[in-house]
């Protein structure tokens, strides 16, 4: 009597399936893979996205600071009595006469270039110069900016009333002194503030309008 070496139907079908099994366990291993690499690269993106958003709030918050700073500056100098602001001189070294019809380098750059800018500004510390907003500081919430905010002034000029015409700076259009408004005490003054956030990469510029007296 002779050993069939045969397999029963059963066993034979089960070595055949071993095969697919393994391939379908791969396929599903990929999938897995390619999903955790999705939601990973998602989650550092939207990491990213985070931290830029956190740097631009800081560098408008910093310009915002250093904007008011020059603003309180020109007041509290011009409220002081028999006070007159001299721009280029005395306390407002950081001051530039606008002319139009030569404009100043330092000046242009500080409105207009990208990036960060230094030259012919003023560096804003706080109140009294003292803070420095590069440190961090957890009891006061303010620190970590790559650079302390600068800011510049401008004197653009007399202040003429609503509808008189004169030397408007603002515009660049000049004309003759009005009729019935002859004071010449009051200049206005254009404040320009760049800030950085966390880093130089990103950059504020912010601008304001401010009359005060004047020599």
């Amino acid at each position: 009597m002779q050993m069939s070496n045969k397999l029963p139907p059963f066993h034979q079908a089960a070595r055949t399936q071993r095969g697919a099994v393994l391939v379908v366990a791969l396929i599903f291993l990929l999938l897995l893979t390619i999903l955790a690499i999705s939601a990973s690269s998602r989650s550092l993106l939207q990491e990213r996205m985070a931290g830029g958003l956190f740097n631009a709030q800081q560098a408008e918050m910093s310009a915002q600071t250093a904007l008011r700073g020059a603003e309180w500056k020109l007041w509290t100098s011009a409220s002081s009595l028999g006070t007159h602001l001299h721009c280029g001189s005395g306390t407002f070294t950081d001051c530039y006469i606008f002319d139009p019809a030569n404009p100043i380098a330092n000046v242009t750059s500080f409105r207009s270039k990208q990036g960060w800018v230094t030259a012919g500004a003023t560096e804003y510390k706080g109140y009294g110069d003292g803070t420095n907003y590069t440190a961090f500081a957890s009891s006061t919430q303010h620190g970590n900016l790559a650079d302390n905010p600068r800011y510049m002034i401008e004197d653009m000029g007399v202040e003429y009333a609503p509808g008189i015409s004169g030397s408007l700076h603002e515009s660049g259009a000049t004309g003759t002194g009005g009729v019935g408004y002859t004071s010449t005490t009051r200049h206005i003054y254009r404040i320009t503030a760049r800030a950085s956030g966390g880093s130089n990469n990103t950059v504020r510029v912010l601008e304001s309008t401010f009359a005060a007296k004047s020599n």
